[in-house]
């Protein structure tokens, strides 16, 4: 029989398909899963004292690229006074492929090992007179770079850093391979290549995590673990920066950092600085790499290099308002006045004791720098 309502069935048809489409939507729309924020990564330092004034920090790295780094060069100084990695051929590159003439191939690059050698070519130098100047010589590489840790390794996945060959002094001594092996942690560019490739902190290659901004702290060290063998500490470094670590409330005092082309962030933090009842204006750096003493740089000093007297008081404020004093003695905070040429010369370095007693964090993602008493 014909159907003599086909429109009021249309509709149920077109009903019955709707509520199928709902119930569809219905059944295959999931929850939005937002992902808990990473947790900060732990690194931890060899500190070593080589005497009653010397301290040392060390970070051991294990591998590059494919290769493992031998025990006697896995540790390279852990350096906030420099800003990229540098470390020497020897035990990671086979001697055919390189001399202390230099790096043997043809071509852009190589790759040996699973690092990829350059051609781009460049120098460190050392020492700041005739007398001790110092020249590293490499080449820009490429590796996967990984940091030995107990609760697991770090790994830096792809790092450009500088392969050195050689390193010798102005009167001609070549000195040993690794002797200047650096892990330099600052904000600026030790080296610029001119296929545009910087030097920068290896740290500006690790991300952290959902929820972490790029950075990192470095807890007060205290004085107890140093040793002449040296201590392993865990966690003295902390990689991701939480959001309540650069909160007003987390107490670190934060500068932002000016911009250079050649040079990248400047890692200094401006402020003043007193001692013996006389205040200079100065440019400061914090210095884990200098090692046995501080150095104020004073353009109205009466003396071009002079040693502070023990129990001589140096109190630093900076424009962010940090505020720290310390006493000198014969064996912590060793501090020297320099007469510089003009104010903006050289910067005031205050070298690793200031680490004893004092939080250092650098915000990678937003160019600031933070320092806070323990």
């Amino acid at each position: 029989m014909k159907n003599k309502y086909p429109a009021k069935k249309l509709l149920i048809v077109l009903f019955v398909c709707l509520v199928a489409v709902i119930a569809s939507c219905k059944k295959d729309k999931k929850a939005v899963v937002v992902p808990p924020d990473a947790t900060p990564t732990g690194i931890g330092l060899v500190e070593e004292s080589d005497s009653a004034y010397i301290r040392n920090l060390f970070i051991n790295v294990s591998q590059i690229g494919t290769q493992t780094v031998s025990d006697t060069s896995d540790y390279l100084f852990f350096d906030t006074g420099s800003g990229g990695m540098v470390f020497d051929a020897e035990g990671i590159i086979p001697s055919p492929i390189y001399s202390t003439a230099g790096f043997n191939f043809t071509g852009d690059s190589v790759v040996v090992n699973g690092i990829t050698i350059t051609n781009q070519t460049s120098t460190i130098q050392y020492g700041d007179d005739a007398n001790s100047t110092l020249t590293v010589y490499g080449n820009l590489a490429y590796a996967a770079v990984t940091i030995d840790q107990p609760g697991g390794d770090v790994v830096i996945k792809r790092l450009p850093f500088f392969l050195t060959y050689l390193a010798k002094d102005n009167h001609g001594t070549v000195y040993p391979p690794h002797s200047f092996d650096v892990f330099g942690v600052n904000p600026e560019y030790d080296l610029n290549f001119s296929n545009g490739v910087d030097l920068q902190s290896p740290f500006n290659y690790f991300s952290p995590g959902t929820g972490l901004t790029k950075g990192f702290k470095i807890a007060a060290l205290s004085t107890g673990n140093f040793s002449y063998y040296g201590n392993y500490v865990n966690n003295v470094v902390t990689l991701g920066l939480k959001s309540s670590d650069l909160a007003t409330s987390s107490g670190f005092s934060t500068s932002t950092l000016q911009y250079s082309p050649t040079y990248g962030y400047d890692p200094y933090i401006s402020g003043t600085v007193t001692y013996n009842g006389k205040t200079v204006s100065t440019d400061m750096l914090f210095d884990t790499g200098t090692n046995a003493y501080s150095v104020i740089e004073d353009p109205t000093a009466a003396t071009s290099d002079s040693l502070l007297p023990v129990n001589s008081t140096v109190a630093i404020t900076t424009t962010s308002g940090f505020d720290f004093s310390y006493t000198t003695s014969n064996a912590y905070y060793v501090t020297y006045v320099e007469k510089s040429s003009q104010q903006d010369e050289y910067p005031t370095i205050f070298g690793i004791d200031f680490f004893l007693d004092n939080e250092y964090m650098l915000d990678i993602a937003d160019h600031k720098m933070g320092v806070k008493n323990n």
